[in-house]
């Protein structure tokens, strides 16, 4: 194995930082120095690393992406050196450019490189690392892989074998729970055989239930069943899931409680008998079981549920001589009952809030803790500063859920402010997003004195977040963040299932974001209109490009709309420097003032002030021009805007629509990906919802069903192959099979 390892060292690693462009040099650099760590202010609630001794040398970071970069700007900050590993997907990525030393261990798929213990182990002993910090995901739950780096003397960090075998496993855990006393979720603690056996468990606790994979975690392996049918779906998606994501397809039968929040409580514990819990993280806006929004702490817990869940956490660490970090996830009721769900043996996505609100580094106390140092802190010195959310951005379809792949041309992240905001990601400009991991592009966290201060930061942090290349979910991000229903708290784990049933459409333009969007359309439409004449935007004011002096232009006349069509006429009027007014149809006109905005730069800072209310903060991207117009990002959603002459509004009536391809009878890939299963045949007869294929992509399965009963034409893939998004897989006849029932 140790011949197929390739070394890469820090000369190395700057030799490829050499051929980047400005920006990603830039942003490597930034990444490199800056510690996202919460830095150490008057706010701190605990001790910081001065108080300590030395831990390691090196240590080896078994895992990529985000995390990766997080553990190896703490192991700078503590001044040790770190270790890289990287599959031929991630040679050139930013955790690679961040490391000391950097072993290549594989090809892309996880199961040859990330979770490839043996060529794990050779990177260790060829770079004499002496621990070994495992992220989470991949071998971070792997009792396995704790015994392997002991038998190559690297330090674990992390918990010891017996207490992640027993915890990480949430059958075990569950059962070790329930005698500890702790309170747990009525279900089958047992291994479920097959899909028959998870129906017959299915039936003997009441739907609905949770069917899930028995390890890991990350949403991965979960799905809900509501009857029969959905309980064998569910068993055999889930255990395929689990297989692939976690080499264990061993599964799980809880009851599902309605109307739950997902709460989680921190820990930390040193090897001396110490551990602590640290305040909730509410973690109840979730779409396929996966978090996208966290925030500490949680408007639904009161100081004596918060004690008795830490409580309990805590009894539970100890019964099984837990150390290190570690999370024990709760589902609360509306009257604050709380049921065990499952123990997470590793650090959370999610920790980032926390760090915020308690001022501790949860990376470090996990190095120092393996180095065999005692916790400095007690339970009585955990405080609470403030209010953090953390919005999990990833690059996908945010109406389908679906991953998206391509190469990131564009990216500025959000503007870090001291304490307010914070950005954990492991890209930058020109990253790739592949098929073969998770879609993460990075963590966006804020952190304010209150609750509503917090989520207006979030809402400023994510309409300056510029992401080009790869479809993302800043629009549902930033719709959630503005809803009244999440502003008042009253959320639960179906908040996205019940506020958007039929998926996410993007913004639905209220009277005043669509006053916004037209008036500021118009503006800057005006401003490229004068530059095109001759005139320069300078200092605020246009000036001629022969003389410098300024000009008189200062009105326009034109017709915009949102979406298709130009029908709204509009009069812009400068009224002096960043300030105009612009009349729609006539009406009082709307008042744009302190612009801010480069012409063709991607943010756009205003104040609109319409005929009713005070003047109010706008940002807007401003992302591309096209044939008709502009495309700009309002309220996090992409907007086309059609602009025309009078001249060219009077002859578009005369302009034929384009036709519309007709796709009703092809099944379309979802998502680029691996296709793992193919059901059906040419000539056969289905049903609808019959499953036609299944698709795989970042870990995630896809089952493709029969959208109407019918007569398979045509089928153009085949298991194992890869498809592009929105490639034809499958083919219906022209005629229905209106014959052909439905399967039971």
């Amino acid at each position: 194995m140790l011949g197929q390892l390739q070394f890469r060292s820090a000369a190395a690693t700057a030799k490829a930082l050499h051929g980047l462009s400005q920006a990603q040099r830039t942003q490597s650099a930034v990444a490199a120095t800056a510690c996202s760590a919460q830095r150490a202010t008057g706010r701190r609630a605990v001790a910081t690393s001065t108080d300590y001794g030395k831990t390691f040398d090196k240590i080896l970071i078994a895992n990529r992406g985000e995390i990766a970069c997080r553990v190896i700007k703490t192991a700078k900050k503590m001044g040790i050196k770190t270790v890289a590993i990287y599959s031929e997907a991630d040679a050139n990525s930013l955790h690679v450019r961040l490391a000391d030393e950097a072993v290549f261990v594989g090809p892309p798929p996880t199961s040859k490189s990330y979770l490839n213990i043996p060529n794990i182990l050779g990177a260790i002993k060829q770079t004499g690392a002496q621990a070994v910090h495992p992220g989470y995901g991949f071998l971070s739950e792997n009792s396995q892989f704790v015994k392997a780096l002991d038998g190559v003397g690297a330090t674990f960090i992390g918990p010891n074998e017996s207490a992640m075998a027993a915890m990480g496993d949430k059958i075990q855990s569950k059962i070790i729970a329930h005698e500890a006393k702790v309170n747990t979720i009525p279900g089958f603690n047992g291994v479920v055989k097959d899909a028959e056996h998870a129906v017959e468990i299915s039936r003997s606790i009441g739907y609905p239930v949770m069917i899930k994979a028995s390890a890991g975690g990350g949403g991965k392996g979960m799905r809900i069943a509501w009857n029969d049918n959905e309980a064998r779906d569910a068993f055999k998606i889930s255990s395929s899931e689990a297989l692939s994501s976690f080499g264990d397809d061993r599964l799980l039968v809880e009851k599902f409680v309605e109307d739950p929040r997902h709460i989680e409580i921190q820990l930390i514990g040193d090897k001396h008998g110490n551990v602590i819990y640290l305040p909730e993280r509410e973690c109840s806006i979730q779409r396929r079981n996966q978090k996208v929004i966290e925030e500490a702490p949680s408007v639904h817990i009161d100081e004596a549920t918060r004690k008795a869940m830490g409580e309990q956490a805590v009894a539970l660490a100890k019964n099984v001589g837990y150390y290190s970090a570690g999370t024990c996830e709760f589902l609360v009721d509306p009257k604050r009952n709380f049921y065990f769900l499952e123990m997470n043996t590793r650090l959370q996505v999610e920790h980032p809030i926390t760090e915020y609100i308690t001022g501790l580094d949860l990376v470090e106390q996990m190095i120092r803790v393996a180095a065999n140092q005692k916790l400095n802190f007690k339970q009585s010195d955990v405080k609470i500063k403030g209010w953090a959310f953390e919005s999990r951005v990833y690059a996908e379809d945010p109406e389908k859920y679906l991953p998206s792949i391509g190469t990131l041309n564009k990216y500025i992240e959000p503007k870090a402010i001291k304490d307010e905001i914070r950005c954990d990601s492991g890209i930058v400009e020109g990253s790739e997003i592949s098929i073969y991991y998770d879609p993460l592009i990075c963590k966006l966290c804020t952190h304010a004195p209150t609750r509503a201060e917090a989520i207006t930061t979030m809402e400023k942090a994510l309409d300056t977040y510029v992401i080009k290349g790869v479809t993302h979910n800043v629009p549902l991000l930033r719709d959630v963040y503005s809803h009244p229903r999440f502003q008042s708290g009253k959320i639960s784990t179906a908040f996205l299932a019940e506020e958007y049933p039929k998926g996410f459409k993007g913004h639905k333009l209220t009277e005043e974001s669509s006053e916004e969007l037209v008036a500021i359309s118009a503006v800057i439409h005006s401003l490229r209109d004068a530059r095109k004449r001759g005139w320069v935007q300078g200092g605020g004011s246009f000036a001629d490009n022969r003389v410098g002096t300024p000009v008189a232009k200062s009105d326009w006349s034109f017709f915009v709309g949102i979406g298709e069509n130009a029908t709204q006429k509009a009069d812009v009027k400068k009224v002096s420097d960043g300030t105009y007014t612009v009349a729609i149809d006539g009406k009082a006109p709307v008042t744009v003032s302190n612009l801010e905005w480069v012409l063709e730069s991607p943010i756009i800072h205003a104040h609109v002030k319409g005929a009713k209310g005070a003047a109010r903060p706008v940002t807007m991207q401003y992302l591309e021009t096209d044939a008709s117009g502009y495309k700009l990002q309002h309220y996090g959603t992409k907007f086309s805007v059609r602009l025309q002459t009078p001249l060219q509004n009077q002859l578009s009536i005369h302009m034929k629509p384009k036709p519309k391809i007709d796709t009703t009878r092809m099944i379309l890939a979802p998502m680029p990906g691996t296709v793992v299963s193919v059901a059906v045949k040419v000539g056969d007869l289905v049903a609808e919802g019959s499953e036609l294929a299944v698709v795989e992509a970042m870990k995630m399965q896809n089952v493709l069903r029969a959208p109407r009963a019918g007569t398979i034409k045509g089928v153009y893939v085949k298991a194992g192959e890869s498809v592009g998004g929105d490639e034809v897989m499958i083919e219906f006849a022209g005629d229905a099979a209106k014959t052909v029932k439905k399967s039971a």
